[in-house]
């Protein structure tokens, strides 16, 4: 009998006659945990929807073995029955339901009549969170009271109450703080230890080395390789991803920065849900002309909610002034910051950034239809035009420009959102989050483009989580804590994190 748990051999699937996965091998032993590697696009979601069912046998080649036997899922439903569960990178939650009916949604215990048994729900829901160190949840409170972090643990939870051999996890932590993904952690080096295999999907390298045991890589839809992950180092995984080296992640280019372009003065928003709480307070800074400011910050000290202030995105009320070439604009609406020449990628691309149903091609011209418009008409020829270049500009990838934007990996979409952004040729582009869930390659060709348009004379704002990034594309790094800013420094070789660190926790705190 095998050694492995699982076994895919030669998968192949195509869309449109377009080769998504070409022969791509995994394997995974019983209490396992298999990193699973690549740019994005590369065909890691791919396959495991085809390991899922998602996509049903005899839409894909190749064989898949499942505890010694061929594996011939026509269903999600079927492959659950197997015990491979698939956790997806967007939550499968209700919300207004409790934390047991939503692990035990459509498999709720009856009694006899077939009313659910609600005291064994709770009961059994309760059993099982306490099993997976989560007792302190309230399985009768609605999920919608539990922070990001606690949902995606209730979702494993669920997962595991399907009695789960195999747990497949994409992207889990994409949208969690630093202690939350420290507790996911935890769980999945718990599960390993109970003989649950899983498969890790992510692009935050280090967690991969904290739990992964092997590291499969596939690039462009084939199989790269497998390696224990004790034989590797970071380098090794990136150069397998990408084909290439990448000694600096960060390739800061020197560039020159000129007079103040834009400047935001006084501004202040309200907790649209608390009106005796400032999120922002008021809060100033300038921008130079080729300069990229970067904005650092804890989660929830009102980075994001500044920003939005100054696109006309905030959705409570604010106040201030906004500069451009020293002159006073009126930013209600990111419809009138787009014509002052003030565009934004926003921070969640999928809830603000996107029209999911929409072409890729559509998403990027929705900025400057007008351009295109001649006589209560679009005209088509000049729009695919436009999209082409766009596509080639930021290589995107997609079979075609028609093809929906939701069917695109989170780094393509990424793309085409900062491509929509740049259409109308601002002069400031704020960039909210631009790297978050993006793979190492397409970080690396995100950092290149701000470096090539504060070249062409663009002024970028960039607000990110990570301080490597921020210290290695930043020119200067205003720091903001608890909505003050509490430090403006530039990004010199004095700068490092910890100082960038105190600033955003100690209140007050002024450069030098």
């Amino acid at each position: 009998m095998s050694e492995y748990l699982l076994e895919m051999r030669g998968i192949t699937k195509s869309f449109s006659g377009v080769m998504a996965l070409d022969g791509i091998d995994l394997r995974v032993r019983a209490g396992e945990c298999v990193g699973l590697c690549g740019e994005n696009g590369a065909g890691k979601s791919t396959m495991m929807k085809v390991l899922s069912a998602v996509y049903p046998y005899g839409t894909w080649g190749g064989v898949i073995t499942w505890e010694g036997r061929e594996l011939q899922t026509a269903s999600i439903k079927e492959s659950e029955a197997a015990g491979i569960v698939i956790i997806h990178q967007e939550l499968m939650l209700i919300p207004q339901l409790s934390v047991a009916e939503n692990i035990f949604l459509g498999r709720e215990p009856r009694v006899l009549g077939g009313m659910i048994d609600f005291d064994r729900m709770f009961v059994d829901a309760a059993k099982l969170l306490a099993s997976l160190r989560m007792g302190y949840i309230n399985v009768a409170m609605p999920v919608s009271n539990y922070a990001g972090g606690e949902q995606q643990l209730i979702e494993i939870a669920k997962a595991l109450s399907k009695n789960a051999k195999l747990l497949i996890l994409d992207e889990p932590t994409s949208s969690l703080t630093k202690n939350e993904t420290a507790i996911l952690l935890r769980l999945v080096k718990d599960l390993k230890a109970r003989g649950t295999a899983c498969v890790y999907i992510s692009h935050k390298l280090e967690e991969i080395v904290e739990i992964a045991d092997t590291v499969t890589v596939i690039r462009d839809g084939k199989f790269v390789g497998d390696a224990p992950i004790a034989e590797l180092t970071t380098s090794d995984i990136i150069r397998m991803m990408v084909g290439r080296e990448m000694n600096n992640l960060f390739p800061r280019e020197e560039h020159p920065i000129g007079d103040v372009v834009f400047e935001a003065i006084g501004i202040t928003c309200i907790d649209p849900e608390n009106s005796a709480r400032k999120r922002v307070d008021n809060v100033s800074f300038t921008l130079r002309h080729g300069e990229i400011l970067g904005i650092a910050g804890l989660v929830g000290a009102g980075r994001t909610e500044l920003v939005s202030a100054l696109f006309g995105a905030y959705r409570g009320p604010h106040s201030g002034e906004v500069r451009l070439d020293g002159k006073p604009i009126n930013v209600r609406t990111p419809r009138e910051a787009v014509k002052h020449g003030l565009c934004m990628v926003p921070e969640d691309r999928k809830a603000h950034g996107i029209v999911p149903g929409l072409g890729v091609g559509y998403n990027i011209t929705l900025s400057v239809l007008d351009d295109f418009a001649q006589g209560g008409l679009i005209n088509e020829a000049h729009e695919f035009s436009n999209i082409g270049d766009a596509i080639k500009k930021l290589r995107i990838k997609t079979a075609s420009p028609l093809l929906p934007i939701s069917n695109l990996s989170g780094g393509n979409q990424q793309k085409a959102v900062i491509s929509k952004m740049l259409e109308p040729k601002p002069r400031v582009l704020i960039l909210d989050e631009p790297t978050r869930g993006v793979d190492v390659g397409a970080k690396y060709e995100i950092y290149k483009l701000m470096f090539s348009l504060v070249r062409e004379g663009m002024s970028i704002i960039m607000v990110s989580s990570e301080l490597p990034e921020v210290m290695g594309i930043s020119d200067r790094v205003l720091v903001i804590g608890e909505g003050e800013l509490r430090g403006d420094f530039i990004n010199d070789d004095t700068l490092t994190q910890e100082r960038i660190l105190t600033a955003a926790i100690t209140p007050l705190l002024r450069a030098a």
